[in-house]
């Protein structure tokens, strides 16, 4: 269903869904096998301008809208997990909050090689004791003439070691609350900054997925993004964004388990006849459907409200929530439609089931999700 997608909405939905059987197809198992940083995948990511979806188009991006953004995270996602966060992570909460907070050098010095895949971006808020709890950060930022000094480690961050850009939160009042948060734009080879464990995980095996460590690590005023103690603020604005592109690479997984759940139900035989033709198949066949698209109008419901200027952080986390909810169900549920041979690494099913989990986790999990959600009710009651 289109949604009333405009023309240049549906375009992008086609171009991206084309390429991604095209083109990214050849190398969805290698970056599931490997845990090497997919390079090649992703410099044919960026020839496609995928790497500069929400970058305006004078600083050298696509100057798409967020429901164009949702549509193709979704479309890459159904072919590779890993491509579609990586691509997220980058445009969503690393360029978007330069595109919005940023300074206009801030901008010209840093958004053209995002745009072009040069410079891949990174978002660090997560540490050991703070990561639902956002207003837990303890890495530091102290004054220190025309800069700040950066002491701390954050951890689990996508894109992290191969980042060249990354939207660091710090604290710099010590006082212990939200509003002593700001954001700095740390930058790869900047003396303190280092890499630290890089992370084995179940699923999206090509994410890189690392701790970093700031260790006495200077960043010039310069590369401050936004007020002293906007940092809570700029981080929940930007995973209100996030949390789009998350539900939309959900629901990418969820579509790959739906669609080779379908082709495999045809194919299979017992009892003399295709599996399809049974009715506990169709009807799991049919759930899958029904949730599938049932979290596309959230999502995208989501989207057009960011696009419409509107607080969405209500419906971003609704979307998120149930989007990745469903991936898991439904990739579970693809895994036993396919029996035993969705056990083993014959079928792709299994690895949409890895893949899926995460989508509970990243950019708030689930728990996180639903005190959004209440939060938001409750406040307007």
């Amino acid at each position: 269903m289109d949604l009333g997608l405009t023309p240049e909405q549906r375009m992008v939905r086609d171009t991206v869904r084309n390429f991604s059987d095209r083109v990214l197809s050849r190398y969805a198992e290698d970056m599931d096998r490997s845990p090497d940083f997919p390079f090649e995948a992703i410099g044919r990511i960026a020839e496609v301008g995928l790497m500069g979806l929400t970058i305006p188009r004078e600083y050298g991006g696509a100057g798409n809208d967020a429901v164009s953004y949702a549509l193709a995270i979704e479309e890459l996602s159904r072919v590779s997990a890993v491509a579609g966060v990586i691509v997220a992570v980058h445009n969503s909460v690393s360029a978007y909050p330069i595109v919005k907070f940023g300074t206009e050098e801030q901008k010209r010095a840093l958004l053209p090689a995002m745009a072009d895949g040069r410079a891949i971006g990174a978002f660090a808020l997560t540490e050991p004791d703070a990561g639902s709890d956002a207003g837990g950060v303890r890495t530091t930022a102290v004054r220190d003439g025309d800069g700040w000094t950066l002491n701390g480690t954050k951890i689990f961050i996508t894109n992290g070691s191969v980042s060249e850009n990354v939207i660091v939160v710090a604290r710099t009042a010590s006082e212990g609350g939200s509003n002593d948060l700001t954001t700095f734009i740390l930058r790869k080879g900047t003396p303190g900054f280092g890499y630290g464990t890089l992370e084995k995980k179940m699923g999206i095996t090509g994410s890189d997925t690392s701790e970093l460590i700031m260790e006495d690590a200077r960043v010039p005023d310069s590369m401050r993004l936004g007020g002293v103690g906007d940092g809570f603020k700029i981080a929940m604005v930007s995973l209100d964004g996030g949390r789009i592109g998350i539900a939309a690479q959900a629901i990418g997984i969820a579509r790959a388990a739906l669609e080779g759940s379908i082709r495999y139900s045809m194919e299979r035989e017992q009892f003399g006849r295709p599996i399809s033709s049974f009715q506990a198949i169709q009807w799991t066949i049919a759930d899958m459907a029904t949730r599938i698209e049932a979290a596309r109008h959230m999502t995208l419901h989501a989207a057009q409200l960011k696009d419409a200027g509107a607080r969405h952080s209500l419906e971003a986390s609704m979307a998120k929530l149930y989007a990745s909810e469903t991936a898991t169900w439904a990739t579970i549920k693809a895994v036993q439609v396919h029996g035993g041979y969705g056990y083993t690494k014959d079928y792709p099913v299994e690895r949409f089931m890895r893949d899926a989990k995460v989508t509970e986790i990243y950019e708030g999990t689930s728990e996180v999700q639903r005190l959004v959600i209440a939060r938001e009710l409750l406040k307007g009651a």
